[in-house]
């Protein structure tokens, strides 16, 4: 009998088994070099994907996109699920301060900064208005891997919570200007008003499925039945948001928030503790198909804009969650840690990106290479983010105190 291996390395499944496998190690490698577990997955993924050996080629990164969407639908979850009224009212203004005061500095500092640079102001812009978005994937990966609590994790929830909806906002007025300028004839004033919808649209489905979800998980005594209902009701909520295509992200972010505020302690509790079961599988997977995206030969080039992108997006956050956490009268903890945790940046970006290179490939030559150039920069400048963003991250938090010397990562 004969038998076709090539065949066998083009299935999803055995490809990613065996990613799976090798990143539990690669994982424990990084981890005793003093780095995230993260860092090994997504350094495996780079090795499999389309720059090395291809096994997770582009083809099987597509059959296998609705994973990422899975990790992400958890991770904003686990967002949510932290943040009860009782712990937003403990942080107060201080928190609303910093979201505002981090985005907005970051998109204005970015679009000057590049705008001055080439002179394409209606590129400067739409790039200075993705800046502020984050992966608050990597965030909640080391918090969770590190086990850390404290006033700075506290902090670090909230803000890669909510300032993707903030950013979202931004980025809606940062396109219909750029399109004003570009083409004032052809100007819709749509391209305002969709991020709006997107984001009251997201808030509401995750409305009305977290209401659902409390309801009958109030009813539930087991971990286990716990625990089949909430995948249940992430795998909806995500469904939903991409078949509407609303904000994956928010949507669950809402779910969690009313499970948390809706229910008794013990429940909520439950929820939190059904959902840790599932996260360290989900970050090995969205970490090692992120890695599998990175295509480190286009780092090279970034030329003087990636760099400058790097450098004044870097500045704006860490500034501005310092501005903020001044203005808000945060703790020094906070104020001091807080800017280096809200680095990384991948998925919501990238999408932005290529809503802009959808979007503006209608307005002529001038937008196809706008469109072009921010698709390339963002992905290629998200193997700098995503690699130093979380390391980052564990470096604020152990700042902080809130992960002790002692602490073993799980």
């Amino acid at each position: 009998m004969n038998i076709d291996f090539s065949h066998i390395l083009e299935s999803p499944i055995i490809i990613i088994g065996i990613g799976v496998v090798i990143a539990l190690y690669a994982g424990k490698l990084t981890q005793k070099a003093k780095l995230p577990s993260l860092i090994g997955f997504m350094l495996l993924g780079t090795l499999l994907g389309p720059s090395l050996l291809n096994l997770l080629s582009e083809p099987i990164q597509e059959k296998l996109d609705f994973i990422n969407d899975i990790a992400l639908g958890f991770v904003a979850l686990a967002i949510g699920l932290e943040l009860s009224f009782s712990t937003l009212k403990e942080q107060g203004r201080s928190i609303v301060y910093i979201i505002f005061a981090e985005s907005i500095l970051t998109a204005v500092v970015v679009t000057l900064a590049l705008g001055f640079l080439t002179g394409n102001w209606p590129f400067a812009i739409l790039v200075g208005a993705i800046a502020p978005a984050s992966a608050p994937a990597g965030t909640v990966a080391i918090i969770q891997e590190y086990r850390a609590k404290g006033p700075l994790t506290r902090a670090l929830y909230s803000v890669v919570g909510f300032d993707d909806g903030l950013g979202i906002i931004i980025f809606g007025f940062a396109a219909a200007i750029a399109a004003q300028m570009l083409n004032p004839e052809a100007f819709s004033w749509n391209i305002l008003f969709l991020p709006l919808l997107e984001i009251i649209g997201s808030l509401a489905v995750g409305l009305v499925i977290g209401l659902l979800a409390g309801i009958l998980a109030a009813r539930l005594n087991t971990l286990r039945d716990t625990f089949i209902l909430i995948f249940g009701m992430v795998l909806l909520a995500s469904g939903l948001s991409t078949a509407l295509h609303l904000s994956l992200i928010l949507t669950n972010l809402m779910l969690g928030i009313v499970l948390v505020n809706s229910q008794s302690h013990r429940t909520a509790q439950r929820i939190t503790e059904s959902n840790a079961t599932i996260m360290p599988l989900l970050f090995t997977l969205f970490f090692l198909l992120a890695g599998s995206h990175l295509n480190i030969f286009a780092l090279p080039a970034l030329g003087i804009i990636g760099l400058v992108y790097i450098v004044t997006r870097s500045f704006g956050l860490i500034s501005g969650a310092w501005i903020g956490s001044v203005l808000g009268g945060a703790d020094k903890t906070i104020r001091n840690n807080l800017g280096l945790g809200i680095l990384s940046q991948a998925g919501v970006a990238i999408g932005l990106a290529l809503y802009v290179q959808r979007t503006f490939s209608e307005y002529g030559e001038a937008g196809a290479w706008i469109g072009t150039t921010i698709i390339t920069m963002v992905t290629a400048t998200s193997v700098v983010f995503e690699v130093i963003g979380p390391i980052l991250t564990k470096i604020a938090l152990r700042r902080a105190g809130e992960i002790p010397k002692t602490a073993k990562p799980t």
